[in-house]
């Protein structure tokens, strides 16, 4: 059964009021860990399918994904889950205004960078010992996991990958002398590849786009270019900012450079992440970072290219974002709720529900699989999901210091290419402070 509370919203920023009504609710429920292991463990490890009927939220940008996994699911089992979505602008307040009171669902989703917020907030039931007995534990996506780990003790599972990478316009690739089958490699080559497209001189294209007032968007695609030339945008486990380092500056003035060129869409200026998008899908940008999950979507309107997104010098990582799943705190189907998260890694799920529908499987092992045959570029981001120098980076105040409306990461990235460029030490600084509170 799937109940729906909205449907065809496009990921936003959650609110800072948001976000400050959720941690008061979440500091009520204190920081020990909750759940029934012991009844977990009682059912096995497939869990226990007897008929019960469960609950399980999600928020709107998963929705998707979220309606096939819950169909296949209910469609072969005794159990029954019962969907609710809800808009990705609410959906913060909704979990914490839950978990104060006690009324958390059997298993809800979140996005993965809130995992550890709420994973040291104990809402999550720990099972561990339920996921060390899975046969191909091993092969699960170690980010989402490390995300939900606290003193040595796991706590979600990955629900739906979203990762970042490399889309190119093939056409518009062509049309400008270069390569469509081959996208850039190396930073320098993004910039030449998108100067390119610019020289064209279309009316309306663009080549290159970004979200240049959206923290989030900037975090999943400039992360993975710091990361592929062997710096870390977070230092002490995520109590400190190391965006000064030199892929980041070099990052940053490849992007001034860029708008400087007039290569960049100028709608990107203000853009907040409602519709960062949209002009590539409409065919009118010439290289971008982009959400692997859209491939579909754009594929309908582009000749799509893909590729990890490079460092400096070479290499390729992505943000391993999307959300994490697990059993809550207040379940009183714990055993049956595991049920609905070991078949959510098997090969069934993975491969024939995500795979099936061009979406990102959760274990290394299967990133080869009868639809990346078919399709080349979902076994390149299947792959780059298992590279080593791809990532989920994880801080308790990720929220306030990066995604929030007028975080001081927006401010360091809007200075570093529309503005004050010798500002970066103070601005460093500022999401550093962020990250200590």
């Amino acid at each position: 059964m799937i109940r729906t509370r909205t449907r065809g919203r496009q990921r936003r920023l959650v609110a800072v009021a948001a976000a400050i009504v959720t941690t008061a609710a979440l500091t009520a429920c204190g920081g020990a860990d909750n759940g029934p292991a012991s009844e977990i463990s009682a059912g096995g490890v497939e869990g226990v399918d007897d008929g019960a009927t469960l609950t399980l939220w999600t928020r709107a940008p998963l929705e998707f994904q979220a309606n096939l996994l819950v169909e296949a699911y209910n469609k072969t089992h005794k159990n029954k889950v019962e969907l609710t979505i809800t808009p990705n602008d609410d959906y913060v307040s909704r979990v914490g205004a839950a978990a104060g009171s006690g009324d958390l669902p059997d298993l809800f989703a979140a996005d993965i960078v809130y995992v550890p917020n709420w994973t040291e907030a104990g809402l999550f039931s720990d099972v561990t010992e339920q996921i060390k007995q899975l046969p191909h534990a091993d092969k699960i996506n170690k980010g989402h996991l490390g995300a939900g780990t606290r003193d040595g003790k796991q706590h979600v599972l990955p629900f739906v990958l979203d990762l970042s990478v490399m889309f190119w316009n093939k056409a518009l690739y062509q049309e400008a002398g270069l390569d469509p089958e081959k996208g850039p490699a190396t930073l320098a080559e993004f910039a030449e590849h998108a100067k390119a497209v610019q020289r064209l001189d279309r009316e309306g294209v663009y080549g290159t786009s970004f979200g240049g007032n959206c923290g989030g968007c900037n975090v999943f695609t400039w992360f993975p270019t710091m990361w592929a030339s062997g710096d870390d945008p977070l230092l002490d486990g995520g109590a400190k900012s190391g965006l000064d380092s030199p892929s980041a500056k070099q990052l940053y003035g490849t992007w001034r450079d860029l708008w400087a060129a007039g290569a960049v869409d100028p709608a990107s200026r203000d853009e907040t992440g409602a519709t960062w998008v949209a002009a590539f899908q409409q065919g009118k940008i010439g290289v971008m970072p982009y959400p692997a999950t859209l491939l579909a979507t754009a594929d309908k309107t582009v000749d799509v290219g893909v590729a990890p997104i490079p460092g400096v010098d070479g290499g390729g990582s992505t943000f391993l974002g999307g959300d994490g799943i697990g059993i809550s705190k207040d379940s009183k189907k714990a055993a049956q709720a595991w049920n609905f998260l070991s078949w959510l890694m098997s090969e069934e799920a993975q491969v024939g529900v995500l795979a099936a529908n061009n979406s990102s499987v959760a274990r290394s092992d299967l990133a080869d699989n009868e639809h990346t045959r078919d399709d080349p570029r979902l076994l390149a981001i299947n792959e780059v999901a298992a590279a080593a120098d791809s990532r989920t980076p994880t801080a308790v105040n990720f929220q306030q210091a990066f995604n929030a409306a007028g975080s001081p990461w927006v401010t360091l990235l809007r200075n570093q290419v529309f503005g004050d460029a010798g500002s970066l030490a103070a601005d460093n600084a500022a999401v550093s402070e962020a990250l200590g509170q």
